[in-house]
C-alpha cells in the first residue's frame, strides 16, 4: 500500500498562495490517479483537483478552475497543489489521495481510492 504524506499547509490572508505537496512512499506502480480533497467540519469532503499521472490527465473542480493547479513528478514520486489568489472559502484540511484506477472528474468518490495522507490545514483569512 502507498503511505501519503502532506505539507505545505498554512495560514494566509485573502489573495495569497499557497503550495501542498504530498510524497508517496512505497510501491507506487499501480497508481493511476492522485487527488486533492479538502474538508470542513460543516460540508463533505469534496475533490478539487486530480491528475492521471501518466498521460498527465488532469481535472478540476468549477470553484478552484484557474486558480489552483495540480501536477506530479514521477522522479520525486511527489504531488503538487499550487493554489493561488486564495479566498476564505478555501480554508479546509486538504487531503492527497491516490487510486489504482484513472480518474475522469475532480470529485471522484472517496471509496475509490486506497490511500490517504493525514491532511494538511489551510486557513485563508479576510
Amino acid at each position: 500500500q502507498v503511505q501519503l504524506m502532506e505539507s505545505g499547509g498554512g495560514s494566509v490572508q485573502a489573495g495569497g498562495s499557497l503550495r501542498l505537496s504530498c510524497v508517496a512512499l512505497g510501491d507506487t506502480s499501480r497508481t493511476r490517479c492522485m487527488t486533492w480533497f479538502r474538508q470542513t467540519q460543516d460540508q463533505e469532503r469534496e475533490g478539487v483537483a486530480a491528475i492521471n499521472p501518466g498521460p498527465d490527465d488532469t481535472f478540476y473542480a468549477d470553484s478552484v478552475k484557474g486558480r489552483f493547479t495540480i501536477s506530479h513528478d514521477d522522479a520525486k514520486n511527489t504531488l503538487y497543489l499550487q493554489m493561488n489568489d486564495l479566498k476564505p472559502e478555501d480554508t479546509a484540511m486538504y487531503y492527497c489521495a491516490a487510486s489504482d484506477a484513472y480518474c475522469i472528474v475532480a470529485n471522484s468518490r472517496s471509496r475509490h481510492f486506497d490511500s490517504w495522507g493525514q491532511g494538511t490545514q489551510v486557513t485563508v483569512s479576510s
